[in-house]
This record gives C-alpha cells, structure tokens and sequence, in this order.
C-alpha cells in the first residue's frame, strides 16, 4: 500500500525525469522554425539556433532533417496547409484564381515565405493535396494531364515569382524596402518617355493589383485556349 505522501504511479527506484533532454518532435520543430523565420527571416534560420529553441543539441536535429534543405521542405509542406480544399466558386477559372491567391496568402503568411517555398520538392499531403485540386480543376475544365500539369506548374511558378518580389521589396533587411525616387529620378534623367509614362506603375507598393493582373493574363490566355478546344499544346 502507498504511503500518502508517494502518488501511486510513482517509482522511487526510477532516476528522476529531472535534466533529461526533451524529447524531439518533428511537429513542434517546425512550428519553431516558423517562429524563428518570422522574428528573423531565413539567413539567420540555423539549425543551430533551432536546436537551442526547442532545447536539444544541434546533432539531435539531423534525426529527423538530414539537411537544411530538408527543414525548408518541411516548413513550405507546413505552409501550404489549408490550402488544398476545391474552392466553391462554378467557374473553373474562378476556381484557379482562388487557389492562386490562396498559394499567394500562405506564402505571405511568413517572412521570406517564397523563399523558403521556391525550390523545395515536398512530397507531403499539403502539397499534393494542393497540387491534386489545382490539376483537378484544369482537368475537369477538359485540358488534357500534359496541359494540366504545365498549367499547374506555370500557375505556381507566376506565383511563387511574384511573392518572392514582393517580400524582397517590403521586408526588411539587404535586398529592401526599394527606393521609388532613386528609380523616377534616374528615369527622369536619362530622359526616356516609354519609361516615364509607366513610373506611376513601376513605382507602385500596391502589389496584390500587380498580382491580380498577372493572373488575369493567364487566366485570358487559358480561356482563349479553351474556347478553341485546342489546349495549350497545339
């Protein structure tokens, strides 16, 4: 029988659990990676500055992430969550437009977020999940699985591009925030009309209007594309 002052579970021949190092989970390692990328972008984003957030050894790291490149792989699966769910909207071009803004959305979500994503190959259920809808609706639009895919790729490309200037030109740090004077002056300079004329453009911060236009040119091309019942391969 216990005494009163030992819980029942307890076993006093045990070492305390006191000093150990935690244990490490892949889980709560990403989210403190997205915690770190957030307060100091991805140059200062080190395994060893990881490891002393969730408070294990360097080394312990390379269990579940044998390279950097693999962390940054996981963190852009990370990033993509809840984006994979068909949009409502009838339209199969409306339904591309969301997922693209989508895509945009979550890239945003964390400094250098296109940074982090560009290059990465992740075989995770965000990404497929995201890459299965947004070839789905191409698909059932009646493109053929080549056309869908390049779309797909081209839609994601355009995407991830764009994010990439965009968080360049608005976060802080070497790349940024760009000068517009320093550009409408040297314009003005050099005396170059073409150039002049599209400074209220070219000099813009409102990025989601550049975006949006972008879009928009694909998304004409592939109704044009569709209407013909060509596809984009003829």
């Amino acid at each position: 029988m216990s005494s009163p002052s030992t819980p029942p579970s307890a076993d006093p021949a045990r070492p305390p659990a006191r000093g150990r190092p935690p244990r490490l989970d892949q889980t709560r390692t990403v989210e403190a990676a997205l915690v770190l990328l957030d307060e100091s972008g991805l140059d200062a984003l080190t395994m060893r500055r990881l490891a002393d957030a969730v408070g294990v050894q360097a080394g312990a790291l390379y269990r579940h992430f044998a390279t950097k490149q693999d962390l940054l792989t996981a963190l852009a699966e990370r990033m993509l969550a809840g984006c994979s769910a068909p949009p409502a909207d009838p339209d199969w071009s409306g339904r591309l437009t969301a997922l693209a803004r989508r895509m945009r959305t979550a890239l945003l979500a964390h400094r250098d977020g296109a940074r982090v994503y560009a290059g990465t190959h992740s075989t995770g259920a965000n990404t497929l999940g995201f890459a299965e809808t947004l070839i789905g609706v191409l698909s059932e639009a009646g493109f053929g699985p080549r056309e869908a895919a390049r779309t797909a790729l081209t839609v994601v490309h355009y995407t991830v591009g764009h994010t990439l200037e965009e968080q360049a030109a608005l976060q802080p740090g070497d790349q940024g925030p760009a000068d517009p004077e320093q550009l409408r002056e040297a314009v003005t300079a050099a005396g170059l009309p073409h150039l002049t004329a599209a400074l209220p453009v070219l000099t813009s911060a409102d990025f989601t209007a550049q975006f949006e236009f972008g879009l928009g040119l694909l998304v004409q091309g592939l109704r044009a594309l569709h209407r013909a019942g060509s596809g984009p391969a003829a």
